[in-house]
This record gives C-alpha cells, structure tokens and sequence, in this order.
C-alpha cells in the first residue's frame, strides 16, 4: 500500500467514534516505533512532520523513512502530514515532494487572512491530491516555531466555523477548546477541561465533518519522574486527562496530535540507560530503550484513547 490522504479514514472514524492518532516524526526510531505499534494493533496511523522536524532532519530523509515504514507495513494505512505548515509556500513544497496531507496554520492571523491563505493552500493541493487541514483559534503552549503566550490564545468561536469551511475548501479543521502545546501545559494543582461544549457546537454546525485537536499530550508522570530520577530536571507539569480526550474521540473528533508525550518516552529511555550502563556508547543500545517506550506509549494511545485499535 503506497501512502494515503486521511479522507478515507476519518470518514470510518467519524462513523466509527473513535480518532486517528498523529504522531509527530523526527528520526527513524520514533518513525520505527509508532508503526510498530500500529501494525501489531491494526490501526491506522497518521505520521506528521513539523517545521522542527523537517528543519532537523531535513524532509526528503523524513519521506523515505515513512516510506520504508509503508513497504515494511504494506496493510498499514499510512498519511505522512505537515504539522502546522507557516503559509502556502510552505505547504507547497511538501505537496510537491511527497506528502499527502498538509496543515495550513494561518490561526494567528485575522480571520479574512486566514480565510485566504487557507484557501490558496487547499486550491492547490487538491489538484495534487493531497488534502489540507486548517485552524481557527489559537492554542498556548510552545511547540517548535509555534509559540504562543497564554494570554494570546482564543477557544474556537463556532459562529464562524461554517463559513470557514465553505470558503477555505479544507478538508479538516483544528479547533481550540483547552489544549495546549508543549510538555508544561498546565500547572499541578490545575483542573484541566476540555470545553466539549465548544466541540459539540462545532459538530452542530459541521455535521460529518472531521474535526482536529492539536496539543493533546498528557505529559505521563512515569516518565517525567523516570528523567528526573536520572539526571533530568524537567518542571513539573500535567498534561490533557486522557478521558477527555477519549470523550472527543468519541465524537466529532477524528485526528488527535500527539509529540510531547513521546519525546519524554524516548529521553527517559535513553537516560535511565546512562545511567545503568554508565560504560556504553553505542547509539544502537541506548535507542533501542528510548524507542520501545515509545512503541509503549504508542500503543496505550490506540487502544485506551484514541479507541482505533482493530480498525484495518
């Protein structure tokens, strides 16, 4: 199976009440882990590239690597995304070199502007075949080249959704109802909600239509408190209540973001194992423990929230 665009599968998972999970790529162990997890529990898996990622690694590495992933998993379906995609330029480039969906995020800008820019984008991937998700709201938090002050961040205003769409031509949209980018979302102590208020109105008024939620990690404190315990010095912090976030998948919901949650896996790996094997030196070693927390967490997200286990 070659890579696909999302269309065919948010439609079951719409259909369905479960979400596809977006796991953020930047090297092949986390590219490894994540479609190991999917095979083994027959879920569909959208791999994302952010402008980190592709700054990084650098895109064509990160192209070949999903691509080796879709010939080693040939039942696996597979959409390799841009992750919040800064303006059309942007967007085209991954269009044009391999990628099958793109995120325009145009959120911070006046709503005509992102109306504009988002339809440039979606008028041209279409006719690449490649489909285009877009963002009305804005999330806090801190997310490579996305950084936004929690006093800037707005929840999604539903009154405009439906003219958004109809405009833009986008084929999924990014709402803000409570997340947040970044491992530090939230303080302990904190109580966080989801506004599902706010995605019901959504889904009221955009019936069938999938809807996206970008910084969805719940910072797991077993691996927060693993980095600490050997040599880390992370804040504390909370992350989305997994319940929650079922709740959405459960609905309206058909993608859900998730990267924090991942990189504290594979540091905490690789840090407990310093620290064990203080006489080792091989990337092979150390890797292979971050990238098996990662295949963990991977797989807890599937099956206990994103519910799209047994789904292919």
């Amino acid at each position: 199976m070659a890579l696909v665009t999302s269309t065919e599968m948010f439609k079951k998972a719409y259909d369905g009440g479960y979400a596809i999970g977006a796991f953020n790529v930047n090297n092949m162990e986390i590219v490894q882990a994540i479609t190991e997890a999917a095979a083994e529990l027959k879920s569909p898996v959208i791999l994302q590239a952010s402008a980190g990622a592709r700054k990084y690694a650098n895109s064509i590495y990160l192209v070949k690597l999903v691509e080796a992933a879709v010939e080693l998993h040939p039942e696996l379906p597979i959409v390799l995304h841009l992750d919040h995609g800064a303006d059309f330029a942007t967007c085209k480039d991954c269009v044009d070199n391999g990628f099958t969906s793109v995120m325009i995020d145009y959120s911070s800008h006046s709503f005509e502007e992102n109306i504009a820019e988002s339809k440039k984008v979606a008028d041209y991937a279409h006719e690449h075949g490649v489909v285009v998700e877009a963002e009305l709201g804005t999330l806090a938090g801190v997310e490579d080249d996305v950084k936004v002050a929690d006093d800037k961040a707005m929840y999604t205003d539903p009154d405009q959704v439906e003219e958004f769409v109809k405009r833009t031509g986008v084929d999924s949209l990014a709402i803000a109802i409570g997340t947040s980018h970044g491992a530090y979302k939230f303080k302990p102590g904190t109580n966080p909600k989801l506004r599902l208020d706010i995605l019901a109105e959504v889904a009221k008024r955009l019936p069938g239509f999938p809807i996206v939620l970008h910084g969805s990690s719940s910072v797991p404190q077993e691996y927060v408190k693993i980095i600490n315990e050997h040599g880390g010095a992370l804040k504390d912090a909370i992350g989305i209540p997994e319940d929650q976030l079922r709740e959405a998948a459960k609905g309206a919901v058909c993608k859900i973001n998730i990267d924090s949650d991942l990189r504290l896996g594979l540091t905490a790996g690789v840090r407990k194992h310093f620290v064990e094997h203080p006489d080792h030196f091989d990337p092979r070693q150390y890797l292979t423990d971050g990238r098996s927390n990662v295949k963990d967490i991977v797989a807890h997200k599937i099956v206990d929230v994103l519910g799209s286990n047994n789904k292919i």
